[in-house]
């Protein structure tokens, strides 16, 4: 199994804006994909600053090349699209990992 960790961090004036999206179609937009078999998102709790918060978005899939046909195929269209709507008020960075 491998998991797509999308690490989020965004202002927490416009958070539960962001989290609502995230959840009616950020999510919904990557399942439909068909690449992950599930997807889950946790608050990190250990992040300590005043004017953000972050999350971490994880994604599953079986195999390496789900997450590599997702990137190459939906890179300008979902992600693109969540760095426009919160441009300049979040930042990001993914890693991938792999069970073992």
């Amino acid at each position: 199994m491998f998991l797509y960790n999308v690490t989020v961090g965004i202002n927490k004036e416009i958070e539960k804006d962001w989290l609502e999206w995230i959840k009616q179609n950020y999510l919904p937009a990557v399942a439909a994909t068909g690449f992950f078999v599930e997807s889950k998102i946790y608050r990190i709790v250990t992040h300590d600053d005043e004017n953000s918060v972050s999350y971490s978005i994880q994604l599953f899939a079986h195999h390496i090349e789900d997450v590599v046909q997702y990137l190459a195929q939906h890179t300008d269209t979902i992600i693109e699209t969540h760095r426009q709507r919160f441009k300049d008020r979040h930042v990001v960075f993914n890693t991938l990992l792999e069970e073992v």
